[in-house]
């Protein structure tokens, strides 16, 4: 609902379609990962259950949520070795499906 709201609003200061989409799902992991920050997010999640866990949220908590976990440790041994524990799978096999997607659809294109 929060999505498509943001999406009017953006489409009505005179984005398009596409433009308004992309800015949603700026706004969305940005919201995310400042609600995280705040540690309002797991409250939320409390009482909104999976309404929260949709992909593009999660991911923001995903990232944020083991960063601050060990921020203690250190910049870079802390927060920078620790942030991806839970979105780093996530990201490799979402970058090596689109790699392999984006080759068939290259190479049929060429046929």
């Amino acid at each position: 609902m929060l999505g498509q709201g943001l999406s009017d609003l953006f489409m009505s200061l005179g984005f398009e379609k596409k433009e308004a989409q992309a800015w949603v799902a700026v706004t969305l992991v940005g919201l995310g990962a400042l609600l995280t920050a705040l540690k309002i997010y797991d409250v939320i999640a409390k009482h909104a259950g999976a309404g929260t866990i949709v992909p593009i949220t999660g991911f923001a908590n995903s990232i944020v949520a083991p960063a601050m976990e060990f921020r203690e440790e250190g910049q870079v041994l802390g927060t920078g070795a620790n942030m991806f524990t839970i979105a780093g799978p996530v990201l490799v096999f979402g970058i090596m499906s689109s790699v392999i997607y984006g080759f068939f659809v290259w190479f049929f294109h060429m046929y």
